[in-house]
């Protein structure tokens, strides 16, 4: 498994309704793709000088997998994002491995 994780650093000035978007239509339309297992979004605890950063974070099966998401659904929703956001958010994209889980309690 893996972590496909988007950070994004948010101004204020737009944050509740880009959180708003996120929630309601963003991430449901990546889930909706069907090439992910589950999603969280958490908020990034540093000192900022300005914005709010959240990693949002999505699970997925293997490599193959990720490559067909970005093959067929990033390119529109990442330009859905930036048209809606442009010159208000930073961000950028990772790809963690999860080596290895503790059972949960």
């Amino acid at each position: 498994m893996l972590i496909y994780n988007v950070t994004v650093n948010i101004e204020e000035d737009v944050h509740d309704r880009w959180f708003t978007w996120m929630v309601e239509k963003h991430i449901p339309d990546v889930m909706n793709t069907g090439m992910f297992v589950d999603n969280k979004i958490c908020r990034v605890l540093v000192d900022e000088e300005s914005g709010i950063t959240y990693s949002i974070q999505y699970t997925v099966r293997d490599m193959e997998t990720l490559k067909l998401y970005n093959q067929m659904y990033a390119p529109a929703l990442q330009a859905d994002h930036k048209e809606k956001f442009e010159g208000k958010y930073v961000s950028f994209r990772t790809v963690l491995e999860i080596v290895h889980e503790h059972p949960k309690l």
